[in-house]
């Protein structure tokens, strides 16, 4: 701290660039401070800094941090106390520029492991990473201002957040008892063949379209009864709700029912959310994928044969590429792109899809015969994907009850309230039969593609190039100028996880490089060394971003969406 500080004094209204002398490590009291990048001038991007509490100044318990999915709750829990002191003091400071800024993630409704706040998980340790705006005026040091984020604001913060003493331990420990019961949901899914679990009382609607927080007044989930399951919760204790089992699942009903408020809830859950969220007790499978037609999107050697062949212009479908697909190929690619990446559930919605991949009725048939059309519907392959390869689809449909043929349970929405009418709708049907078989044995092709990455490409001197990564909230990004959209990835929650998404794509192509391999090697590679070793495990290291950790089914469409070529 003296030393830091006698620095400061020696430096003040000198030239900005003499803030870079102040790299490196400075002991704070029960807090080490770390330097770790200094901005070029006050109107760039702001400076780094770390904040490393040992553990037993710390002191939470080990019980906290041991296991994967409490420790991130707890690194979460902090990062939110410690935006919330942040934001008292934040440009307090003065100055030009990005003068005084203090900042750190700003965590939404989904608990996610974030680059900002990591804990050992053998010694308690926490590590804080935030941004600060180091004062000037003009392009002078004004090192009093900075003096006063160093040594007033920042130990104020580190106290009143981070100390296990100070907190509020009652709020730490039911977030933490949270985290235990939605991993317990998790196990019991598994153990009785669930896709799906939504808990009676859950608050579904979100507050609008540019909030994420629960709608005051919105009607209280309700399982039907024939799908109702109850299991008794480590903290919480019972617990009941609706389970949706692995198969074809419908939901139906009229418009502005909640269909898709549902399918939106069941796409998110795949993540944990907080206390106060309204759907803590919504869990969805990990590795289920929302499916959307996406007009223009590109796509590199897959094959779509499954669902689209004998194309007029003679294209092979079996290794197929465009740069701009049409609605209905988009969404057979990103069916088998989601299968490719491992996931076992398809999320759709017939108001995303387009409607000559989903169905095509008796009529157009007799007047467009089946030879002429290059397109297989998904619903002559729905019922095959799942006895044949175990993938499990939920798809909300409102004006097409040929897929009451194909599902094994049919919920409707009605004022928000689901009601299970599956003998009803089956029975209804009998009147309305199929002119094809939805049980036949389909044969499924190779989907797996192996990609030949391209060399690294040095620049003029010689020098591997550097990379710039520019991201856009949760549309996409840019890297080095070359965009690469990824709107349609709608569990993508924000930006930064696209900018780690980002980031492995960077090291991918400079890991990967000149390798030829197929994508779930890439994907088991990078997203193994990410769940072992955490942010640290990045290729190409970690940098100073402030990311949050995506699934491998973003990663994985982030690369098929990649359009240089691979």
């Amino acid at each position: 701290m003296k030393r830091l500080k006698t620095m400061l004094q020696s430096i003040d209204h000198k030239g900005y660039p003499a803030y870079k002398s102040l790299k490196g490590s400075y002991q704070f009291g029960v807090y080490q401070l770390n330097i770790d990048h200094v901005q070029g001038d006050p109107f760039a991007s702001p400076s780094r800094i770390s904040i490393k509490i040992p553990g037993k100044n710390a002191k939470f318990p080990k019980d906290y941090y041991i296991l994967k999915h409490r420790r991130i709750t707890l690194e979460d829990h902090l990062i939110r106390l410690f935006h919330r002191e942040l934001g008292d003091v934040s440009f307090k400071a003065k100055g030009s520029g990005k003068s005084g800024l203090i900042s750190i993630s700003h965590p939404g409704q989904e608990v996610l492991e974030r680059s900002a706040c990591h804990i050992d998980s053998g010694n308690g340790d926490v590590l804080l990473r935030i941004s600060v705006g180091f004062p000037a005026n003009g392009r002078s040091i004004n090192a009093g201002e900075l003096e006063k984020i160093l040594y007033r604001f920042l130990p104020k913060a580190v106290e009143a957040a981070c100390l296990y003493e100070n907190i509020q331990k009652d709020k730490l420990q039911k977030a933490i008892e949270l985290a235990d019961d939605r991993e317990y949901i998790r196990e019991k899914m598994q153990e009785e063949d669930l896709v799906a679990f939504v808990a009676n009382g859950s608050i579904l609607p979100r507050e609008s379209g540019v909030s994420d927080r629960p709608m005051k007044g919105a009607v209280p989930f309700a399982s039907p009864t024939s799908m109702e399951v109850t299991w008794n919760l480590p903290h919480r204790g019972a617990v009941t709700g609706m389970g949706i089992p692995a198969g074809v699942t419908l939901i139906v009903g009229g418009g502005y029912h909640g269909k898709s408020t549902l399918l939106q809830t069941l796409e998110k859950a795949v993540y944990p959310h907080i206390d106060g969220d309204g759907r803590e007790y919504v869990v969805t499978d990990f590795s289920a994928v929302k499916i959307r037609s996406e007009d223009g999107r590109s796509i590199c050697d897959k094959n779509i044969s499954m669902f689209i062949r004998n194309l007029p212009n003679g294209s092979n479908t079996e290794n197929f590429s465009t740069p701009d697909a049409s609605g209905s190929t988009s969404q057979a690619a990103n069916v088998v792109e989601a299968v490719e990446c491992g996931s076992k559930v398809l999320l759709m919605d017939e108001d995303t899809s387009a409607t000559n991949f989903m169905i095509r009725d008796e009529l157009m048939e007799r007047v467009v015969a089946a030879g002429d059309e290059p397109i297989v519907p998904f619903i002559k392959r729905v019922r095959g994907m799942y006895r044949q390869q175990g993938i499990s689809t939920i798809l909300v449909a409102g004006s097409c009850g040929s897929f009451f043929h194909v599902a094994d349970r049919i919920i409707q929405m009605e004022s928000y309230r689901p009601k299970e009418i599956t003998e009803t709708a089956k029975e209804e049907a009998k009147a309305f039969p199929l002119n094809f078989n939805p049980e036949e044995e389909l044969a499924f092709p190779e989907t797996e593609r192996e990609i030949v990455f391209p060399a690294k490409r040095p620049s003029g001197d010689g020098r591997e190039r550097g990379t710039k990564i520019k991201v856009m909230g949760t549309d996409g990004f840019s890297i080095n100028k070359q965009n690469v959209d990824l709107r349609y990835l709608e569990q993508i929650t924000d930006g930064e996880q696209m900018m780690a998404i980002g980031k492995l794509l960077d090291g991918i192509l400079k890991t990967f490089a000149g390798k030829k391999i197929t994508l779930s090697k890439v994907l088991d590679t990078v997203m193994d060394e990410l769940d072992s070793k955490g942010f640290a495990g990045m290729p190409g290291g970690q940098g100073f971003a402030d990311m949050a950790m995506p699934r491998r089914y973003e990663v994985g469409g982030c690369v098929n969406r990649y359009r240089k070529k691979l």
